[in-house]
């Protein structure tokens, strides 16, 4: 893995996989907003980061000049095992209009509010079922025995391949976002899961079933079937966009709770409170930060961005702006005007944002029905991962 220098200066030198940045990357944001607010780095290329509400959310709905072709964060370092395979790269989220238009219409209706009322029952017999086996020992791991269980089973029940499976997903959907400055597992990860597309793809064209795969390899567009390697860009996608992001939400909110008892003892005497406090979390732990390439020379915000150049989408970041959010710091769970953008702004928002609302609810409401008390383990540390999705990934606690 790359090893780069300590941050001198936020404002020119900034580093997203900085180890204080990942674990309270806060006061930075605050700093750079009085100071600087967009950020530059020459780290890994080029690279911008607006950190105030406005600007990101501009920078969004402005495709003309941020294009969404190059995604990560991170860039990869050495030869992408995935371009051959996905020249597309994972429509609709790297794509620009008008390709991003038609392959995002095509999900859209496996993520409509009928669709998500339908997985809720599993989602909360899993849920359950997971709380009731460790619920005895007093203790657990709230990221890696709880919120890291739920999502991949759930989108691995939308895609109609083995939740036995899902240790596998988990592996390397990490590998691909979590340890983005470690080539090799990039690189395991991403052949991961291409491989088990590619064979899950196979299978299902003599034996289709009623799931998102078989239908987006059945699929006509303008009279022929779609290509392939759209087929399986947007099925890897569903699985790296539905599982570390809303596992990262769950564990972050199940952080929140077991470090502020009042919000935790307040949710439990006020569950109809939950929906409120569902996107009050989503606003103060937003887990997804996306990137944009500079299409063509352009002065933004002062800043003379040039073709060719990244800018880092800090959804994070815009949703704790105190011009867009009173006590921006402070989570309030009766926020009842709460316009964040967690899920994103602009084209790009995130298509499966009704399932990742259920999801975090459901998880939250099985959690507090069974484990009203819980703290965060005494001497016992919280390791928090970052880079694209932000999220604790080690999340020790206690209960009665």
């Amino acid at each position: 893995m790359n090893r780069t220098p300590p941050v001198d200066n936020w404002a020119t030198d900034f580093d997203v996989l900085d180890a204080g940045y990942v674990a309270d990357p806060f006061p930075i944001w605050e700093q750079l907003r009085r100071g600087c607010p967009v950020a530059h780095t020459a780290r890994r290329g080029s690279t911008w980061m607006p950190t105030r509400y406005d600007d990101v959310t501009a920078m969004a709905h402005d495709v003309d000049h941020f294009s969404s072709l190059e995604i990560s964060v991170i860039p990869f370092d050495g030869t992408a095992p995935d371009r051959p395979l996905l020249p597309y790269g994972l429509p609709p989220i790297s794509a620009d209009p008008p390709l991003h238009t038609w392959t995002r219409r095509l999900l859209l209706p496996w993520f409509s509010h009928r669709r998500v009322d339908g997985y809720e029952a599993m989602t909360r017999e899993l849920c359950a079922g997971l709380v009731d086996g460790f619920a005895g020992a007093g203790r657990a791991d709230a990221a890696v025995d709880y919120a890291q269980q739920i999502p991949v089973r759930v989108i691995a029940h939308l895609l109609g391949v083995p939740s036995e499976l899902s240790d596998n997903f988990t592996g390397w959907v990490r590998d691909i976002l979590e340890f983005a400055d470690d080539p090799e597992r990039r690189q395991r990860g991403t052949q991961g899961i291409l491989q088990f597309f590619l064979d899950q793809l196979d299978r299902r064209r003599s034996d289709p079933g009623e799931d998102l795969l078989s239908e987006l390899l059945h699929t006509q567009v303008d009279g022929a079937p779609m290509e392939e390697s759209l087929v399986l860009g947007t099925a890897a996608l569903v699985l790296i966009a539905g599982v570390d992001t809303t596992w990262s939400a769950i564990g972050s909110s199940l952080w929140h709770l077991a470090a502020h008892p009042a919000d935790r003892r307040r949710l439990v005497a006020e569950p109809d409170l939950m929906p409120l406090a569902v996107e009050e979390l989503l606003r103060a732990y937003s887990p997804v930060t996306m990137a944009r390439v500079v299409t063509q020379d352009v002065e933004f915000s002062g800043c003379p961005m040039k073709a060719g150049e990244k800018v880092l989408m800090n959804f994070p970041a815009a949703n704790r702006d105190p011009e867009a959010f009173p006590d921006a710091d402070t989570v309030v769970l009766d926020r009842a005007i709460n316009r964040h953008v967690a899920f994103g702004s602009g084209i790009h928002r995130c298509a499966g944002s009704n399932l990742a609302r259920m999801e975090l609810r459901v998880a939250l409401e099985e959690w507090l029905r069974r484990i009203p008390e819980f703290h965060l383990a005494e001497g016992e540390e919280v390791a928090w991962a970052g880079g694209q999705v932000r999220g604790p990934r080690v999340l020790p606690v206690e209960f009665l």
